[in-house]
């Protein structure tokens, strides 16, 4: 749970924030202290910067990408896992992006079925799911599950064990709201269990289906999908979780010795099979740019429109609403507080992004029309070490790179 005040007045974060979009759609950029492309005098020290993470064993490998007007530093490091037999990473090696999830899948998902005519943003959970009645849900509407102001608890419990999608839909809607929907920030997993739920209810496709026939497949995103281990060996997916490396089994429901590789690292998806709105997602770095360069050209890349311009829009602009000072897109973060270290310390508000568990960045900035991707496998073996400080160090020097602020 997290309480914090507004760092500044609400309404002109907002309009920034919208004048970015404004940028965006007119394809046109603020003046940075460089003409275009990428300050390359800024590649050594993020590279010097995640090397030295890696050294540190604050995670074993990782990949990053960084790109402004078709220039491009991309750089993989380290290995899968810290044993010396492991495989070196390489820019095609497969991550799990665990929340990203939300954003490369659920929320693009939700509002295409918006662009389909199949559901209105302002109508209510219980329109779409009349056995979720109660328990303060009467007035929780889908925009309020967007942007994570529905007043539900963050995760679903654990135990007593259960398994299946069923399960965890009948978990979700016998949840009762801590806060009048629409007046509290609380970033919930429950609030996309439910949103990937709604994809299959209205489209008649399971979520991972839906997402590999409008998003991913349109979008030439080749290695990233749900269930990975149905379309590649798991030789070639970073490992995540290796059960007892800490003493313990994966939440009692992987048995202790097994490693997580190419199985969804977020327990909760686990116990629901591996397709869920809230993770599930494995990509690689080279994906996850296309996804973001789609979204800096207003919804469409190498000809395909995968995103109507409104439907970008309702992604990546302040829709929190009025009075939550955590803004958030209908998915991406903009200025919440998961958006400080992402954003780095140059990165206007307007930019926007998100962030995985697992160890994964995806942040655009519209305004100078770059972006950062990097993704890391940090909770190998044992979800102990930290990135949250290189993510600060990496994004402020990808602003950097960009033109944005002096190079020291």
């Amino acid at each position: 749970m997290h309480m914090f005040s507004p760092r500044r007045p609400l309404r002109p974060r907002r309009a920034l924030a919208a004048a970015c979009f404004a940028l965006l759609t007119a394809g046109c950029a603020h003046t940075p202290t460089q003409e275009s492309g990428l300050d390359r005098t800024q590649f050594a020290r993020i590279d010097a910067a995640i090397e030295q993470a890696i050294a540190e064993r604050r995670m074993p490998g990782a990949v990053f990408h960084l790109e402004r007007d078709g220039v491009v530093h991309a750089r993989a490091y380290g290995r899968l896992g810290y044993e010396p037999d492991m495989a070196p990473v390489t820019l095609g090696t497969v991550f799990d992006a665990a929340s990203l999830s939300k954003v490369l899948a659920t929320a693009p998902a939700i509002l295409l079925l918006r662009e389909d005519g199949k559901l209105d943003l302002e109508a209510k959970l219980v329109d779409y799911f009349p056995e979720c009645k109660g328990g303060g849900k009467d007035a929780i509407t889908i925009r309020q599950l967007l942007t994570h102001t529905s007043g539900l608890a963050a995760g679903l419990p654990g135990k007593p064990a259960w398994q299946g999608d069923a399960t965890a839909h009948a978990m979700a809607c016998a949840q009762t709201v801590t806060h009048t929907p629409g007046t509290y920030f609380r970033y919930s997993d429950i609030n996309y269990i439910l949103l990937g739920q709604l994809v299959r209810k209205l489209s008649g496709m399971e979520l991972d289906v839906f997402a590999q026939e409008r998003l991913f497949g349109p979008l030439g995103m080749a290695h990233t999908g749900y269930l990975p281990l149905r379309r590649m060996a798991a030789s070639g997916i970073a490992p995540t979780h290796k059960a007892g490396a800490d003493g313990t089994a994966l939440h009692g429901d992987v048995g202790t010795g097994a490693l997580l590789q190419g199985v969804v690292h977020d327990p909760t998806v686990r116990r629901i099979g591996g397709v869920a709105g809230a993770a599930g997602v494995f990509g690689t770095v080279d994906d996850l740019a296309r996804y973001a360069r789609m979204l800096l050209q207003g919804g469409e890349l190498d000809g395909v429109r995968v995103l109507a311009p409104e439907s970008v829009r309702l992604l990546t602009t302040v829709q929190s609403p009025p009075g939550i000072a955590a803004l958030r897109g209908l998915g991406m973060d903009i200025d919440s507080p998961f958006a400080q270290r992402p954003r780095g310390t140059l990165f206007p508000i307007g930019s926007f992004g998100h962030t995985g568990f697992t160890g994964c960045v995806l942040w655009i900035d519209p305004g100078s029309r770059s972006f950062y991707v990097f993704l890391s496998n940090r909770v190998y073996p044992d979800d102990k070490a930290n990135v949250l400080p290189l993510y600060t160090e990496i994004a402020t020097l990808a602003a950097r790179a960009a033109g944005l602020g002096s190079a020291p």
